[in-house]
């Protein structure tokens, strides 16, 4: 059988077939699917098995870039008729949208970008690539407003907005008002009451679901995203003298129970920490409203155990390292308060390459005193600037390692914890996967 030939052996296989259609045996487009939204389909295809086969990537990106140069109105056609749900935000977007596709396969197949590629690109090729009836699409903040126009989804997550690569994004309530301009008439949104920012987003929705999913990173909202005002906190609640507030959530977490409409349940996830409780809570309650019940919905979202790497945990000879992401001011406060409850030591691993944003100056906005006291290793190629970080938190005893493997060598053996910004995330990834295998 195909699926138990090797990847190699497998993309070898899928372009033979895409070239014998091109050569004359073009396959029926799928259902619905115009003649030139298919052709581009395959052609896309090729390009991405190509990209494989050469060893310059996953191919998703551009393959998706060709199939929207050869039919730039292809995401209409390919989202028509369609259930379609977004999923965006600036933090956990990638763990939200796959505990969302795991409650929703719970009642018919889902086609999802389950390997995170988030932007134009990425989320039309994972539109072409199925044909189930169900799809969930996580979506980078910057192009939601085009995947709402694109699509029309009848469900719209909205999780958090929080400063996140100001050479790529604007400040957020730039992108606050372009989400309420996109969302202006929506179907329905699912949206955080916590935060300022994505209320304001989701005001012109024609129906809303107010969940209260926390924010612990409160720097990005202590002025309206609406007036510039002061945004006042008290008693759990938030208001603004413009009349902006806090809705009244009908969906919230107490410790480890999601309470909602008549349904009080324990979550019991797999995955670590209050942010992944909220991120369940936005998911089963955006499942709720598109007809699986709560208990089911949790059901399923407790077998997810790690998302694309995150949470995974790698066992080499002498070490258990578990790999956490973390990007920007909001996921490390988040992150730094998932490994904070234990005494393991710890690896932060920091770049500045590409996705990671330039700009490493962000890094004086968290909090890293609470690590003190523990052995610390950090790696990466702005480790100078973790390293002048820590010591102005207080932290002396840290020392430098050229690599993650390095690092776990200068720690003692046992459970250690990773914390990574992504491309050194997904670089420890990779060299932690080589070690635990020996190749």
């Amino acid at each position: 059988m195909t699926s138990l030939l090797p990847q190699h052996r497998r993309d070898a296989a899928a372009a033979d077939g895409v070239a014998a259609d091109l050569a004359g045996r073009p396959r029926p487009p799928a259902v619905g699917r115009s003649r030139r939204v298919a052709t581009a389909t395959r052609l896309g295809h090729l390009a991405e098995v190509s990209s494989r086969l050469s060893g310059l990537g996953a191919g998703g990106v551009i393959g998706g870039r060709v199939l929207l140069a050869l039919a730039p109105g292809a995401v209409p056609e390919l989202a028509r008729g369609r259930s379609l749900a977004l999923v965006s935000g600036t933090n956990g977007k990638t763990t939200t949208t796959a505990l969302l596709a795991a409650a929703l396969r719970t009642q018919a197949p889902v086609d999802t970008n389950a390997d995170g590629a988030n932007t134009q690109a990425g989320m039309v090729r994972a539109l072409a690539a199925g044909d189930a009836a169900t799809v969930v699409l996580e979506t980078d903040e910057g192009w939601l407003p085009w995947a709402v126009r694109q699509t029309r989804a009848s469900t719209t997550v909205l999780l958090n907005l929080s400063r996140d690569q100001l050479h790529r994004h604007h400040e957020v309530a730039h992108v606050a008002r372009a989400w309420r301009d996109a969302l202006d008439g929506a179907e329905h949104v699912v949206a955080n009451a916590d935060d300022p920012a994505v209320v304001l987003a989701c005001l012109g929705a024609r129906n809303r679901t107010w969940v209260a999913a926390g924010t612990r990173w409160r720097e990005d909202a202590r002025v309206c995203p609406r007036c510039g005002h002061e945004i006042v906190s008290d008693d759990g609640g938030w208001r603004c003298r413009c009349g902006l507030c806090r809705p009244r959530p009908q969906w919230w977490t107490e410790g480890d129970d999601l309470v909602g409409p008549a349904t009080r349940l324990t979550l019991g996830l797999g995955l670590p920490g209050a942010a992944n409780r909220a991120n369940a809570a936005m998911a089963v309650a955006a499942a709720a409203g598109l007809g699986v019940s709560p208990e089911g919905a949790l059901g399923a979202m407790r077998t997810v155990r790690g998302v694309a790497g995150r949470y995974e945990v790698f066992a080499t000879r002498t070490h258990s390292a578990r790999l956490t992401l973390a990007k920007n001011p909001a996921s490390w406060l988040e992150a730094l308060d998932m490994v904070g409850a234990r005494s393991r030591p710890l690896v932060l691993a920091f770049n500045s390459d590409g996705v990671d944003g330039r700009d490493p100056s962000w890094l004086y906005d968290v909090p890293f005193d609470g690590l003190a006291g523990r052995p610390v290793v950090v790696t990466g190629r702005r480790a100078t600037d973790m390293l002048v970080r820590l010591e102005m938190a207080g932290l002396h005893d840290v020392r430098r390692a050229g690599d993650v493997a390095a690092a776990l060598s200068l720690l003692p053996a046992g459970e250690v914890d990773v914390v990574a910004n992504y491309t050194a995330f997904q670089e420890a990834r990779r060299a932690l996967g080589h070690r635990c295998h020996g190749r």
